[in-house]
């Protein structure tokens, strides 16, 4: 309960919720991009009524996150004022062009996909939704390769008179090798998440009773299943792919955060095995666990030998190196608890839903499609809409976190940060107004979807309203109106 524990925990929790919405948004606008485009190609009217459908989703995800984004970009202001001081010249060029031109460029063409279905060729009308696709991919990489610097520093000098990072080279802090290796494995990871809720939306809509006596119902979710579980498993696989060479590059430049992903105080023997479960001491810096032979050289190195450094000899490595500018009071451990079982859910997750697509896959086979049928699959399936979420949070504590005790590595600790003139009671305050504000958005990003979802998909997609809200009143008074038109004519 004290200025930086409070501080850090909103930031936690505003990014953590805003995060659930960023690559949903960019992975739902690749899916309903390729479905109108096949629509394009094949004339098949299913994949318009496929793309019009998962668009309110999308459109859904899209209108939460922009709110969660502003909400997110008050904090700097708020409680991290000394940061955005020292950070201004590097940060504010990559936010700059994210609003300007990626954002810009993602909000225009959303709004062209929404209102003209019938007034261009569908090849164009996909076009716009190709735009928007676009742009959210664009507003992800200048804002990762913001996020990059903070992880690893280019580009930049000292202003001598300040102590404040100076932008000296642009092209180098958009070549940062963190962000050429970050931004693949967190856009695959979106399309996983895309793919990932349509999927388990549509086994939800294979399981509601009017799809269960409407054949046309039945056909449109059992296509979708089919088509996001292809799209959920190239993602899942490309996400291991993407994450495994993100790893190779932690491994080297921040090897404390690696060590800690896996448990390891002491330095690993030559083969390093690696821990399935581990019960850790953060106190006593021990841990114990079931270890597999050989497989973490396997994970580290792509070969059967190779030894890793533990966190205590990381941890004087930093001392050395650091002491001289922070002080020999830093404790530069970082929470492996949180760490290592991240890192395993993450994981966890990625092969989870490669399994489940699978799965959905061999119950839609043109020679037996019985997936409709089997309801315990469709549960599994069902379920499985939340597993992309708890992966994207776990990558990202794994991220933040591992950079402790540093906002900037190497340069800007996580207290030196703090607005000097936030307080307690006003934290609490705002942690209170921000929890309860994101409870209530959620719920209604939640209850919005159900509703659409079990609306079916020849729903004309207006959301019930019920007698006497605000709603009804208004399609009430809205109608009054034309009818009154109509009378005068």
């Amino acid at each position: 309960m004290n200025i930086l524990g409070l501080s850090r925990f909103q930031f936690a929790m505003t990014t953590i919720f805003h995060f659930f919405y960023v690559p949903l948004s960019i992975g739902l606008a690749l899916c309903v991009a390729v479905m109108e485009t096949i629509y394009v190609f094949k004339k098949d009217e299913i994949y318009l009524k496929m793309a019009r459908f998962w668009g309110k989703i999308f459109l859904l995800s899209f209108a939460v996150g922009v709110v969660t984004g502003i909400i997110q970009e008050f904090q700097f202001g708020m409680n991290w004022s000394n940061y955005s001081r020292f950070m201004g010249d590097i940060f504010g060029a990559p936010l700059a062009i994210e609003a300007l031109l990626a954002f810009f460029l993602e909000s225009v063409f959303i709004g062209a996909w929404m209102f003209t279905w019938n007034r261009f060729k569908p090849g164009i009308h996909a076009m716009f939704m190709w735009l928007t696709c676009l742009g959210s991919i664009l507003s992800a990489i200048w804002i990762l390769a913001a996020n990059s610097f903070m992880q690893h520093p280019t580009g930049f000098e000292i202003d001598t008179k300040t102590g404040h990072v100076r932008l000296r080279n642009f092209w180098d802090v958009l070549g940062n090798p963190q962000l050429w290796r970050q931004f693949p494995h967190v856009l695959f990871a979106a399309v996983l998440t895309g793919a990932m809720v349509i999927l388990g939306m549509a086994a939800f809509g294979l399981l509601h009773k009017k799809t269960q006596s409407s054949e046309s119902d039945r056909v449109f979710y059992t296509k979708s299943v089919r088509f996001s579980a292809v799209v959920a498993l190239i993602g899942a696989i490309l996400s291991i792919y993407a994450g495994d060479l993100q790893t190779q590059f932690v491994v080297h430049d921040q090897p404390m955060k690696f060590a800690a992903t896996e448990a390891l105080y002491k330095d690993s023997g030559n083969p390093a095995s690696w821990s399935v479960i581990s019960l850790i001491n953060e106190k006593d810096k021990t841990s114990n666990g079931i270890e597999v032979p050989y497989m973490l050289s396997l994970l580290t190195y792509h070969q059967t030998t190779g030894s890793v450094k533990g966190m205590n000899t990381i941890n004087k490595e930093l001392h050395a190196k650091y002491d001289s500018k922070f002080g020999k009071d830093m404790n530069y451990y970082v929470p492996v608890n949180v760490l290592f079982w991240s890192f395993r859910f993450m994981a966890a997750v990625g092969f989870a839903a490669a399994l489940v697509s699978i799965l959905a896959l061999w119950g839609t086979r043109k020679n037996k499609n019985t997936l409709y049928k089997t309801k315990w699959l469709l549960w599994i399936i069902g379920i499985c809409t939340f597993l992309p979420f708890i992966g994207n949070t776990g990558g990202w504590l794994i991220t933040e976190l591992g950079r402790y005790p540093w906002l900037v590595y190497g340069m800007l600790t996580i207290a030196d940060g703090v607005s000097p003139t936030a307080t307690v009671p006003s934290l609490f305050f705002t942690n209170l107004v921000y929890f309860l504000l994101f409870l209530v958005i959620g719920a209604v990003m939640i209850t919005y979807s159900r509703r659409v979802l079990y609306q079916g998909p020849d729903g004309d997609g207006k959301i019930p309203a019920r007698k006497g809200s605000l709603i009804s009143d208004v399609e009430s008074e809205q109608s009054k109106l034309a009818n009154r038109s109509v009378s005068l004519a």
